[in-house]
Parts: C-alpha cells; structure tokens; sequence
C-alpha cells in the first residue's frame, strides 16, 4: 500500500488556480480556417453526424452529439469500442464523423476511423492536441485544440484544461452551425420539450 502524506491546503486558492487554468487554456485557442470549413463541412451534411472519442473525450463527444440534436442537426454517438461489435452498422452513406482525442493516437478512434471510411463517410474531422496526433493524417479537416498543459492538475495528469477546451470547442462549432442554420427558439422547443428548458422554449411556441 502507498503511503499518503497530508498536505497543507488552501482549498479554495487551489481551485481558483485550477478555473484559471481552464479559462486561460480555452482562450489560448487560435480560432482559424478550420474551424469554418468545419462548420460547413456540418452544414452540407448529406447523411447524418457521427461523433466518436473513447474516455473522457468519449464524454465530450457525446456532449456535442446531444447538443446538436436538440440544435437542429441529426447526430449519433459511436462509442469507437462497441463500434467493433456491432454499433458500426449505425454509419451510413454521405455521414460525416468528428472524432476527439487529446493525444490523436488512441488505437480504438485511429480504427474507427479506418473503417468507417469503408461504409462511405464523407469526411472526417478531428478534434486534437498534440503536434504529433496521429489523427491529424487521417482526416480531412483538423480542429487544433493547441498544445494545453494540464497546470490544473498537480501531478500533471488529470485531463482538466485539455477536457475543458475540447468541450468549449465542441460548443463554439455547435453554437456557429445553429445560427448559421438560422435555427429558431420555436425549433428548440419542438425538439426539446422537457424540462426547465423545454418550458422556457414554449412560452412562446404555441
């Protein structure tokens, strides 16, 4: 058994440092022509959006699936594991896949990627980290989460900064599709009725 040392800390200072961290990250984003052509890529859709990542990219992947659900735009989670044993019948013709990794090399989105490419996806975007990602040489359109260090963590570990860009990136892709799409509050209603939410979008949706 590992022994733990008690340590001394100012918790309220440490998770300041950990929220500023994450904002500097997210702001440290350098939005360019990717991110649009992603955008477009979304917008001429011809099938529907498939959203893939393993662990907590996996999480955020799901995230941005519902997300743009409930914003207009058909989107199905495929978890690049259970892909293997059957959900991979989900991919369609004409769909377009955004796969999430930090790294870029997990084994599991590298193959979903493959073989998705064999049931006609039309194009693949990537959502990554690091210069040396594998999933930057097998799609067609890189989102570049820039190189976060994980300074909220005090071991160096915890994907805390690096989740939290990939999610407001997911967010700010999502947020430019819906507007770009002219989606409408009444249209957030009629696909998202429940709930806090879905009485807030029918105040005024007869």
């Amino acid at each position: 058994m590992f022994e733990r040392k008690a340590v001394s800390l100012d918790i309220k200072q440490r998770m300041r440092k950990v929220l500023e961290a994450e904002a500097s990250a997210i702001l440290a984003v350098a939005i360019d022509e990717h991110f649009e052509e992603a955008v477009r890529v979304i917008l001429e859709c011809q099938g529907k959006v498939l959203t893939t990542g393993i662990g907590k990219a996996g999480h955020i992947a799901n995230k941005f699936a519902a997300t743009l659900c409930s914003t207009g735009t058909p989107a199905v989670f495929l978890h690049p594991a259970e892909a293997a044993h059957g959900d991979l019948g989900v991919v369609g013709k004409n769909d377009v896949m955004i796969a999430f990794s930090t790294s870029g090399k997990s084994r599991e989105v590298l193959e979903i990627i493959e073989l998705s490419s064999h049931h006609g996806v039309a194009r693949h975007i990537g959502v990554t980290s690091h210069p040396d990602s594998s999933l930057r040489e097998c799609c067609d359109i890189i989102i570049n989460m820039g190189e976060v260090e994980e300074s909220g963590c005090p071991i160096g570990m915890t994907p805390t900064s690096s989740i939290a860009v990939m999610l407001a990136v997911s967010d700010a892709v999502a947020m430019a599709v819906m507007e770009t799409k002219g989606f409408t509050r009444n249209e957030y209603g009629a696909r998202h009725h429940g709930g806090y939410l879905g009485r807030l979008a029918r105040l005024d949706n007869v």
